[in-house]
């Protein structure tokens, strides 16, 4: 679903939020909204880039289903330097030199990376009771685990040892459709109790 017109304004609630994820699937789907770089979020940059979680959708023969649902913001004119990190400078801690944006978008290769970050948590914690550590109200989630780390040699501002297109200069750990590189985080691996990275 496409909403170019800003139907429910430039400014949503979580609340809205699930409404506009509501306009998909409701039976075993997760339901993606992402949102333009205008658009502002309560919370987003302020303390979240995106979330994930679940809704009561259809009552089909009696039974009520649950669907998933994952919302990521586009940071590029908010706060590229928190949602889009290590494309652009960071906010906070050290300040290593931005990474070139593999598809040459910041605030989209930004998505790129925390919609793949909810996809994992989304994939393993679906409806809220799934795999996590911590606390339930604040659960560490598999991508969430390894904060900042795209490939091996990876530390406090520094992402680790990329991959470099050799053309362009950009960053990059996975390979895509037609060509397309990505920037996707790690994920915590319980076999290993380590960030498993692509690269």
């Amino acid at each position: 679903v496409l909403l170019e017109n800003y139907s429910l304004g430039k400014s949503l609630t979580q609340r809205q939020i699930v409404q506009l994820a509501s306009k998909g699937e409701q039976r075993n789907a997760i339901n993606i909204v992402l949102t333009a770089s205008d658009v502002a979020v309560d919370g987003f940059c302020v303390n979240r880039c995106g979330t994930h979680g679940s809704s009561k959708g259809a009552i089909i023969k009696g039974k009520t289903y649950k669907f998933a649902y994952i919302w990521v913001g586009n940071s590029e004119t908010l706060c590229p330097g928190y949602c889009a990190w290590p494309f652009p400078q960071p906010i906070y801690g050290p300040q290593s030199p931005p990474l070139g944006a593999p598809n040459n978008d910041v605030g989209v290769d930004g998505m790129v990376i925390n919609l793949a970050s909810l996809l994992a948590g989304t994939a393993t914690n679906p409806f809220g009771n799934g795999y996590y550590q911590g606390e339930a109200d604040a659960p560490l989630e598999a991508a969430f685990a390894c904060p900042g780390v795209y490939a091996k040699g990876a530390y406090p501002g520094y992402a680790g040892d990329l991959l470099v297109d050799k053309t362009t200069g950009a960053s990059y750990n996975a390979h895509g459709t037609n060509g397309r590189k990505y920037l996707v985080p790690a994920l915590f691996d319980p076999f290993t109790s380590s960030c498993s990275t692509l690269v």
